[in-house]
């Protein structure tokens, strides 16, 4: 019979990280099936979805209320299969608050638990470490501060790199990339990084349009990038754009394209800062949720920052613009300090490659399926 792995990713970046794990284990064993909860990625890798990863990805205390009834519904359905035909193995990838929970019931009947990618218990709600050293048998952490933090807490846990260094061109040719996108006398050049949710679009795809066109008092030759996760409909976006003409929307593939041949990025806070550090551009981080959120967070909240780029870095490499900060005059100020300023520029392109010095090397996917695959028993 074959091994069985019920995998869970809950939102978009969970998605590809999963896809690639998937990949990896079946190169090392092709005799594994897989079921789970993720997105287009990892059914295209050959996970047999039962709920799709669009449908519960939530961030922030208030948003999760909306869609309790159908997450609560989701579990239900997880736990059934478990009884039915129990997996050899569950792998859980980050999204915390329903992964423990899985993980708990997964326990409690005989099946082992691997955690890929660590919710951010050193950043916050640090109890339910706890939770994860009963539920969990084996963490998988992608961050190099997170193995000495679960090992502090006498956690099993293995760093294995982070698996964002798989997608990320080593080369890439800025002339051609700027031949190909049709941007070769722009300057300044920006990419807009919005976010994959719907609500982190809303409230920071508006400003950041917004201080675009207040650059382009001063820069009458910018262009704008704005790159379109796959989680969301170009029709949604379009609106926000419709009275710009030089800010022109790229599908996701042309990310690291759009990124290279950038002066400056605008990045919504998550996976997103880490790609655009690898690839070296200066960048401003923004956040904006609802106030009620925010103010549950930060009174919980113990890190210093809230990008993971000045976590990895355990400094201000780059400028952080949240909640009622985050106004078009207010980005606009910095991106001039940015663009008026090559030495800033340059200081902040050396910070953001020893970020990526510590990102590791290549082949993270490949060291979780490794992990993967001995807890089976393959």
């Amino acid at each position: 019979m074959p091994k069985r792995i019920f995998i869970i990713a809950g939102e978009a970046s969970g998605d590809l990280h999963g896809s690639n794990l998937v990949k990896s284990i079946k190169e090392l064993a092709k005799e594994v099936e897989f079921t789970g909860i993720g997105g287009e990625r990892m059914k295209q890798a050959g996970v047999r979805l039962i709920a799709h990863c669009s449908d519960m990805a939530v961030v922030g205390f208030t948003e999760v209320l909306k869609k309790a009834a159908y997450i609560i519904k989701i579990r239900a359905k997880v736990k059934d299969i478990f009884e039915k035909q129990t997996p050899d193995l569950l792998i859980l990838i980050d999204y915390p608050e329903f992964n423990l929970h899985i993980a708990k019931y997964a326990k409690n009947i005989g099946i082992p638990v691997m955690y890929y990618i660590s919710p951010q218990v050193w950043a916050w709600r640090t109890g339910r470490v706890k939770k994860i050293k009963k539920r969990v048998d084996k963490m998988v952490v992608i961050l190099p501060f997170e193995e000495k933090f679960y090992k502090k807490w006498d956690i099993d846990a293995v760093y294995v790199g982070h698996p964002i260094m798989d997608e990320i061109p080593k080369h890439i040719d800025i002339d051609k990339a700027k031949r190909k996108l049709k941007l070769e006398s722009a300057f300044p050049i920006i990419t807009l990084l919005p976010g994959s949710r719907m609500h982190e679009i809303t409230n920071t795809l508006p400003v950041m349009v917004k201080a675009a066109y207040m650059l382009k008092n001063e820069f009458k030759g910018i262009r704008a990038n704005l790159v379109l996760a796959n989680s969301i409909d170009k029709k949604e976006i379009e609106k926000y754009i419709q009275h710009f003409d030089f800010i022109k929307i790229f599908p996701n593939r042309n990310i690291y394209e759009c990124l290279a041949i950038s002066d400056l990025a605008f990045v919504t806070s998550g996976t997103a800062t880490l790609e655009t550090a690898i690839i070296g551009t200066p960048m401003i981080v923004v956040y904006k949720g609802s106030m009620l959120s925010f103010w549950i967070a930060k009174a919980l909240v113990n890190v210093k920052y809230v990008s993971l780029v000045n976590l990895i870095a355990e400094e201000k490499v780059v400028p952080e613009i949240l909640q009622e900060e985050l106004t078009p005059q207010n980005l606009t100020k910095e991106a001039l300090k940015i663009l008026n300023l090559e030495e800033l520029r340059l200081k902040m392109k050396q910070k953001l490659y020893l970020v990526k010095e510590k990102l590791g090397k290549e082949g993270a996917s490949k060291r979780a399926a490794e992990v993967a695959l001995k807890m089976i028993g393959e």
